[in-house]
């Protein structure tokens, strides 16, 4: 089953999980500015992501930029990891 099958709903049941949402979750942290590099980048991949509309084509296109963009901000202190569609991020310290 492919993830654009999933419903919030199917995994809840399928797993037993109680969904708890907290809207605040991240409000205390600041926006951090991102690099004209990764704003290119979007603005570029994205539409052609869209239109290809595959799950490889928005995670290589879309989501890899992002977490590229992520590990400049942390100074390579993190490590991206991929196994088929799963990518992991781990911190070095």
């Amino acid at each position: 089953m492919s993830y654009s099958q999933f419903t919030l709903e199917t995994v809840e049941q399928a797993f037993g999980l109680n969904i708890i949402e907290k809207l605040d979750l991240f409000s205390n942290i600041p926006e951090a500015p991102i690099s004209d590099f990764l704003k290119q980048s979007l603005e570029y991949n994205t539409p052609l992501a869209l239109e290809i509309a595959t799950e490889k084509a928005r995670s290589e296109m879309i989501i890899t930029p992002i977490l590229i963009e992520l590990r400049q901000q942390f100074n390579s202190k993190i490590s991206l990891f991929r196994e088929e569609s799963l990518i992991l991020i781990f911190n070095r310290d």
